[in-house]
């Protein structure tokens, strides 16, 4: 059976939520409500929806994920019981009506060959009013192939359209980026474990992007930025592997932008810089960590 996980804070769009999890057109599903001690009461809500489906509501005492939202996260999945798949859905995200039943209908295709899955999605923009075309994608992805699609700007993903293993978030649990901000793109490469990812494109996850979000503010950009470096640094450490030449230049480079946007590369990042470009013997690195490093010293020489 799955769980379906809400760590809930914002009252301004759940009743969007609660509705679509009514309209569902296959109930075999239990919801896990956790708030966040939350100054807007969603009770009256959930009295409405009462018997429409299965939900449990936990209220927490203190407010955690303003400290750390993966340990919000976390704190809502242990809510759950002995259900064997989890989605964690935005209090503000919408699933299209055959969202479970799709994923009960592919269910034998996936079972035992991954521990992913992720649904289309479209992106509902709160200001104004627009709604994306489906972003859709390949039935079978490698984690790593599904992010550099992200990280080149061919796709989006968000932590609500994805369907993953319990076991397998427990061998891994989340890791507590600042702002949660690169914890699900962290998530796929970890939990899936080396298998694929399996996309269902038949039914639709709608994705809200507001002022109430993280993803909508900007008031945020200096953990944000915190968040990518360490994200991206990881990657090129631990994941280089699976990626070519010129998706490592890419990715070699934003790491080193998101860098100079708010500091100077440390001695110890140019450590690691020089050990990658060493391990990765390519001209265009070294050309690379030369031009950052020339223009340091241009930089320094004209103080």
């Amino acid at each position: 059976m799955l769980a379906i996980i809400i760590p809930y804070y914002k009252l301004t769009f759940f009743e969007a939520t609660l509705a679509s999890l009514a309209s569902q057109t296959d109930k075999r599903f239990k919801v896990y409500i956790g708030d966040d001690a939350s100054p807007e009461d969603c009770t009256i809500l959930l009295e409405m929806h009462k018997g429409q489906f299965d939900f449990v509501y936990q209220r927490f005492e203190n407010n955690l994920g303003s400290a750390s939202l993966v340990k919000q996260w976390e704190r809502c999945i242990a809510l759950s019981r002995d259900e064997e798949w989890l989605m964690v859905l935005g209090d503000d995200d919408v699933l299209g009506d055959n969202v479970i039943e799709e994923f009960y209908n592919n269910f034998i295709f996936f079972n035992t060959i991954s521990n992913v899955v992720r649904f289309s999605t479209k992106l509902i923009f709160e200001n104004s009013g627009l709604i994306t075309k489906s972003y859709i994608n390949p039935v079978w992805e490698s984690p790593t192939d599904a992010f550099y699609r992200k990280f080149i700007g061919e796709t989006h993903s968000s932590l609500s359209e994805y369907i993953f293993s319990k076991k397998s978030f427990q061998k891994y649990r989340f890791y507590d980026y600042p702002l949660a901000w690169n914890s699900d793109d962290r998530a796929w490469l970890d939990f899936s474990d080396n298998l694929p990812i399996y996309a269902i494109n038949t039914s639709t996850v709608y994705i809200r992007i507001s002022d109430f979000n993280i993803s909508g503010q900007k008031d945020n950009m200096l953990l944000k930025n915190h968040s990518k470096i360490k994200f991206y640094a990881y990657l090129l450490k631990n994941k280089q592997k699976f990626y070519n030449g010129k998706q490592r230049i890419k990715i070699l480079r934003r790491y080193m932008q998101e860098i100079r946007k708010f500091r100077k590369i440390s001695f110890f990042e140019w450590i690691e810089l020089v050990r990658f470009c060493f391990k990765n013997f390519e001209i265009e690195f070294w050309k690379i960590l030369v031009t950052h490093f020339l223009s340091k010293l241009k930089t320094n020489g004209e103080k």
